[in-house]
């Protein structure tokens, strides 16, 4: 980026992710394991040093220590032209008192935008699942003149309660409404059953984004968030623009996993990810060597089929010993499913232990769980619901080192 624009990657980690509990119950929701040998912060994170964007603060919060160790001994870039990632815990640079929202988050994290002295600050959310190059997305934001670029991606009408939800004149990339999770959203012209999301992704002129930072924190009524106070301001202003994902163009994509993405901040939508990872030709294809994702892998032996075990349609990370039987699963690193165990449609986090004859169906569990030998998780929905998590679609979920009734 040196011959080019100065741009600062801003990273927003410190949501609490209340509704993905348990798995939120020890640690910040982009901390959370994710396809095996992945933390979902890794995803933003290799989009933007795979765009070019090489100088990026990690804004943290909630239950950090597993995600501030992660960045720490991870996302190590060298040092040579100022290249780095780095966690910042918050700091009450303005008083006593923690983030308030994502835009105080970045209003008390000014001190950021000014050592670096950036034309543009690129700020994104860090637990989505997809690949953007957003160098894309920037050409787009300069061209256009905007104050603010927020990316937008098509979503059906039923969800949009969920999201930020742009509107736009027919043709055009302005901005003209921005409505935080509205009951009645304005569709898409020429497509009543579909709405424009906001994907939590934007790029700020930085004047502009300093300016409405200011504004907003003078402000006593607002709820100091991105989506639900500076978007408004400045589509109030007609400074905002909207750049349309669809566009974006991966190296290495392939048809049918273009333009993925996928908000996994519920159990049913983290689970729904994963079983997105495991076809054979799969919606959303991890083995993309043209844009990776990296991450830092335990140094730790290959996977180990004995004993007539084996596993088919599923992930299976190092480390793994299988000796039961495993189908449309994914399995983090140090699993051992045991002689006689049945595993389907199952995501084990790391150093999961599925005892013999056990069974676990359409389960999540987390780190250091261990299924006796004659458990069950997901069988007896009636048992399950006594002790572990049950998701609205009927998932199973037990949270980190949680005992397994028998």
């Amino acid at each position: 980026m040196a011959a080019g624009p100065r741009v600062l990657g801003i990273v927003l980690a410190g949501g609490e992710g209340k509704r993905l509990m348990p798995l939120t119950a020890d640690r910040a929701k982009p901390a959370v394991p994710f396809g095996g040998v992945y933390r979902l912060v890794d995803f933003v994170l290799s989009n933007l040093v795979n765009g070019g964007i090489t100088r990026i603060a990690v804004l943290t919060q909630y239950k950090s220590h597993s995600l501030d160790r992660h960045i720490s001994t991870t996302w190590r870039l060298t040092g040579l032209q100022g290249d780095y990632v780095t966690p910042v815990p918050a700091q009450q640079r303005l008083g006593p008192r923690w983030f308030m929202g994502s835009a105080d988050a970045i209003y008390q994290s000014l001190n950021l935008i000014h050592d670096e002295q950036p034309d543009y600050v690129v700020v994104f959310g860090a637990d989505h699942v997809y690949r953007m190059d957003p160098r894309q997305m920037l050409r787009q934001h300069i061209a256009g003149g905007a104050g603010v670029t927020v990316a937008g991606i098509k979503v059906p009408r039923d969800q949009a309660s969920s999201f930020g939800v742009i509107n736009t004149d027919q043709g055009s990339e302005r901005v003209k409404e921005f409505l935080e999770k509205p009951e009645d959203p304005p569709v898409l012209a020429g497509d009543p059953d579909h709405v424009f999301a906001s994907m939590g992704n934007y790029i700020f002129s930085t004047d502009v984004l300093l300016d409405a930072l200011r504004r907003d924190a003078e402000d006593e009524d607002s709820v100091h968030d991105m989506g639900g106070s500076i978007l408004p301001l400045l589509t109030d202003r007609g400074q905002a623009q909207v750049y349309d994902f669809d566009d974006n163009e991966v190296p290495g994509e392939s048809e049918r996993d273009h333009g993925y993405w996928r908000d996994v901040g519920t159990l049913d939508a983290y689970y729904d990810a994963h079983m997105d990872l495991i076809s054979t030709e799969p919606v959303f294809n991890l083995y993309n060597r043209s844009w990776p994702i990296f991450t830092n892998q335990a140094q730790l032996p290959p996977a180990k089929f004995i004993a007539g075990g084996i596993a088919s349609e599923s992930m299976v990370s190092t480390g793994s010993i299988i000796a039961g039987q495993v189908t449309g699963s994914v399995l983090a690193p140090g699993v051992v499913v045991e002689e006689g165990a049945v595993v389907q449609g199952a995501v084990l986090l790391p150093g999961v232990r599925v005892g013999r004859n056990a069974v676990v169906r359409q389960a999540i569990l987390d780190k250091n769980v261990v299924v006796p030998e004659g458990g069950t998780v997901g069988v007896n929905a009636e048992h399950d619901a006594e002790y572990c998590t049950v998701s609205a679609d009927g998932i199973v979920a037990l949270g980190k080192g949680q005992q397994v009734r028998l």
